[in-house]
């Protein structure tokens, strides 16, 4: 019976192995991906300010502004002591 139990317990193991490997595989791909879609809207910004950088220089300006809006306007972090 003892043997049985350490059997089951040993393919519990495993079983959370493969979950654990399957989560560094999803992290992977997760940060793979973010890395892909930085390169690409980095590469396609360059090809922009080639292009037309009028329009570049806007679009620019409209992202520079939202974000220092969102900067201003979100609560901060509350430190308590």
């Amino acid at each position: 019976m003892e043997r049985l139990l350490q059997y089951l317990d040993d393919l519990d193991d495993l079983y959370g192995t493969f979950g654990l490997l399957a989560e560094r595989l999803r992290n992977f791909a997760w940060q793979a991906g973010r890395f892909l879609l930085l390169l690409i809207s980095v590469t396609a910004s360059v090809l922009l300010a080639l292009a037309e950088p009028p329009f570049a220089l806007a679009i620019a300006i409209i992202l520079f502004t939202t974000l220092l809006y969102r900067a201003v306007t979100e609560p901060g972090l509350e430190i308590s002591h």
